[in-house]
Formats: structure tokens, C-alpha cells, sequence
């Protein structure tokens, strides 16, 4: 069980983020005394999500016929690296 701070650090955003995220009912929490606390693996399961909508077809492909670079993850796997 993680407390908001701590999911915050993990995810490397703001606390306050991870408190809107469970206010909005996207990320689920429970409540000790005052404190929300976070299931590690509800914290793993909504990072896992996909959060962009599908290519449309017309795009998935390059000019030359190969399929589109995921860019998107080259980037999360450089910012990982830290």
C-alpha cells in the first residue's frame, strides 16, 4: 500500500495529480483515517492502460509501406532510463 505521496514519487508527477486522478475515479484508492492509500497493483494496472486512441488506419503505415515508429514509446524508454 502506497500513500499518495509516495505514488506520486513513483510515478514522477505531482501529488496532487495522483489525488485528481483518484478523485475522477481513474485511479482507485481507499481511505485510512485521512489518508488515501494505493494498491501497488491498482498503481501498475491504470499506468499500464493505454491512454491515446488507436491510429486511423490511413496512418499506420509510411509513405513506403512499414509500419509507423512508436515514437511515444521510444520516448517513455528514454525518460526510464534516468
Amino acid at each position: 500500500m502506497l500513500t499518495v505521496p509516495e505514488a506520486a514519487k513513483r510515478v514522477r508527477k505531482d501529488p496532487e495529480t495522483v489525488r485528481r486522478w483518484i478523485r475522477s475515479g481513474k485511479l482507485r484508492s481507499r481511505k485510512v483515517g485521512t489518508q488515501h492509500v494505493i494498491d501497488e497493483a491498482d498503481l501498475v494496472t491504470f499506468l499500464d492502460e493505454p491512454k491515446m486512441l488507436p491510429l486511423p488506419k490511413a496512418l499506420r503505415r509510411t509513405f513506403w509501406g512499414e509500419a509507423m515508429p512508436n515514437v511515444v514509446a521510444w520516448i517513455r524508454e528514454s525518460r526510464e532510463r534516468r
